[in-house]
Parts: structure tokens; C-alpha cells; sequence
């Protein structure tokens, strides 16, 4: 499988395409609220649909995440408490749906041949490294290329198609990680409200993924679950609450200056800002939304003197050791000693091919 845009397919006419897991590096959850984010993808995880042509129009169940036998009521019982009541086969239907509606509202032909579509994945659930939106993302590349529809749909608004995909399904979510899953690579998204208003996205300019620092992703085994964590703060947001809305501002503005330190290779001030960024976040949704195990994983990484914050919601943290080799070691050590998993970060380049690319509005380059 290739990892840009254009799809790995075979003389059966079998389309694959891979979306990666994604880390919020400073800015997030402002996406939600008008702000700005800094975004990367990584190949440490991935999410991969594969589409075949076939008579019929066939969502095939995953064998592990859309399990539907058991071996025993307890066993039901135990997988909805840790899973949840679905799999990825929602996600699949939901594109779909989404897709094929805004191609008959913009008068896009799409051919009447059908496909079978298979998912799989390996990004960790409840993690805030975007698995879901990742499933929905490459499904979506799939369809483009069945349909050759590619150079019909333009990049920026793809990602509002695939977070349209997930609202159907009750997911809340912001356009941050679709963004960063359309693109690849290192993003700087300012999704400012004149802009959301008159185009329908914000302005994306991806980064070279060189100006990054090695950094190290910290994922528990068993995370609360990310998907409720927006809920309070976003409803007082909606509701004029001053102090959320200045912190929101606040977060919006750190992805500012993370671009400026960014460009000039700053680390020390990188680090600085990503641990704002989540004291920011502590302060708006509190202790007990943000849960004791998240806070431990990014307190963890402080105690060894390196900077952290969530990837997304929680479950998953990303840490800076500015120090170099032997703070990543003591962290590595510290990580062991308390059940998390460490491991390094895998940058993931641009996704864009050139036919991407030449949808894209000249506000939205690259830098």
C-alpha cells in the first residue's frame, strides 16, 4: 500500500487506503471553539479499508471489532462494558451515506457498479488518537478512487464530510483530526469563525515535518473514555462563561506560537507551551472530567522534567524530553515502572498527491 494519496490497487481493481493515528502537538480542543491547533500524523498506528469490487454493496464485520458471537452472556456483558455496543461497520455505512448525498447535492456522477468494503485497525480505542474518524477518513479516500471522483471534491472541505459522517453516529467532536488525517504530515489549522462562516473550513498550512523534535507517545492499556470529555466545557462555552472562553483564547494562541517556535526551531519555548496547554485544559474541565490515570501520564513525564499533554481528549499523552537521550531513558523507565506504554514517534509526511494538491485554494500551501 502507498501512504500518499494515490490508492495501492491490483488487476482484481482493489483499492486500499491507510489513515493515521493523530497527536494533537498544541492548541487542541480550541478546534471546537474557532481556535487553532498544531497537528501531526504518526505511523506508530493506522487504521486501513480496503474496497473490492463485487455484485453487491457489502460492509463486511470486522472479526475482533464488530464481534457479534460470544462465548457467553458474561462474556457480551464484559466486551459492551470495554468496547461499547459498536464497531467500525457503522462508520463504514455512515460514510457512505454522507458521501453519496453530497455528491448528488453538487451534481457529482457517481456509476452505479458495487464494492465490498473490510476495515482494519490497529490504533488503540479510547486513546484520543482519532480511530474513529481515521476508519471513516481512509474509507473515504476508497470511495474516491472507485469512483475517480478525486479531483471533484476538494481537500479542504473532505474533512467536514468525514466529521458530517460521525455526527451522524452522535460523535462530537472538531474538524482537527479529520484535517490532520486528510492531509498527513505536520498542520498548522487556524479554524477562525469568518473563515468556518464564508468557506466552510479554516486555513491549513502544513509544516515541514522536519522541524520537529523527537517525541515519545505515552498510551494506557484500559483510558477513560475521551468521548466525554467535551461535554460541560462546550455547553458553558455556548453559554457565555467567561473563564472558558478566555482559556479557550488562551489555547487558540499557543498554536500561534507554537508555529513562530516551530519555524525557528525553538524547543525550549515548544516545551513550555505544551505543558500551558494542558495546565490550560486541567483548569477548564477539571480533575474529575479528565480522570486520575490521564493525569498520571502526563505527571509522570514531568517528574523525569519533560514536557506532555493529551494527544486528544486523554488516554494517550505525547511528552518532549528536552534533555535529550538520558531524560528519555528515565522517562522509558518511569513509564515501565507505572503500566504505560512508551514508545517513539513516527512522523507520517504529507498524504497529498498532485491531484489533491491542485484542489487546493492558494490560501492553503505549504510552508
Amino acid at each position: 500500500m502507498e501512504r500518499n494519496g494515490s490508492s495501492s490497487s491490483t488487476s482484481a481493481g482493489i483499492i486500499e487506503h491507510k489513515a493515521y493515528a493523530r497527536i494533537g502537538l498544541v492548541g487542541n480542543p480550541s478546534d471546537v471553539y474557532y481556535g487553532r491547533t498544531i497537528s501531526l500524523n504518526i505511523e506508530n498506528f493506522w487504521a486501513c479499508v480496503r474496497l473490492q469490487p463485487s455484485s453487491d454493496l457489502h460492509i463486511i464485520p470486522h472479526p475482533t471489532h464488530d464481534l457479534v458471537q460470544f462465548t457467553s452472556l458474561s462474556h457480551l456483558v464484559n466486551r459492551l462494558e470495554n468496547e461499547g455496543y459498536y464497531g467500525g461497520v457503522r462508520l463504514l455505512m455512515a460514510i457512505c451515506k454522507v458521501f453519496t448525498k453530497y455528491c448528488k447535492e453538487q451534481g457529482i456522477h457517481l456509476h452505479s457498479k458495487n464494492f465490498s468494503l473490510s476495515y482494519d485497525t490497529n490504533i488503540p480505542r479510547q486513546t484520543g488518537l482519532s480511530g474513529s474518524s481515521a476508519i471513516v477518513c481512509a474509507t473515504f479516500s476508497c470511495l474516491l478512487d472507485f469512483y475517480n471522483i478525486r479531483d471533484k471534491i476538494p481537500v479542504e472541505i473532505r474533512p467536514q464530510l468525514i466529521l458530517n459522517a460521525e455526527n451522524e453516529l452522535g460523535i462530537v467532536a472538531g474538524l482537527q483530526d479529520r484535517v490532520a488525517q486528510v492531509y498527513g504530515g505536520l498542520l498548522y489549522m487556524d479554524f477562525n469563525m469568518e473563515s468556518m462562516n464564508k468557506h466552510g473550513h479554516g486555513n491549513y498550512i502544513q509544516l515541514d515535518t522536519s522541524l520537529l523534535p523527537p517525541l515519545h507517545l505515552i498510551y494506557a492499556e484500559n483510558p477513560s473514555d475521551s468521548g466525554k470529555v467535551h461535554s460541560t466545557v462546550r455547553q458553558r462555552w455556548l453559554d457565555g462563561d467567561k473563564l472558558i472562553i478566555s482559556s479557550m483564547e488562551e489555547v487558540a494562541n499557543l498554536a500561534l506560537e507554537g508555529k513562530a517556535a516551530l519555524l525557528k526551531k525553538d524547543y525550549t519555548k515548544l516545551a513550555t507551551l505544551m505543558n500551558q496547554n494542558f495546565d490550560l485544559r486541567r483548569r477548564m474541565f477539571g480533575d474529575a472530567a479528565l480522570g486520575a490515570l490521564n493525569i498520571e501520564m502526563v505527571e509522570i513525564a514531568r517528574r523525569v522534567g519533560a514536557a506532555s499533554k493529551f494527544t486528544g481528549s486523554g488516554g494517550a499523552v505525547v511528552a518532549f524530553c528536552p534533555d535529550g537521550p538520558s531524560q528519555v531513558e528515565l522517562l522509558e523507565k518511569a513509564c515501565k515502572k507505572a503500566g504505560f506504554s512508551i514508545e517513539p514517534v513516527k512522523i507520517v509526511p504529507s498524504l497529498l498527491n498532485e491531484i489533491d494538491i491542485a484542489t487546493l485554494s492558494t490560501s492553503n500551501t505549504s510552508q
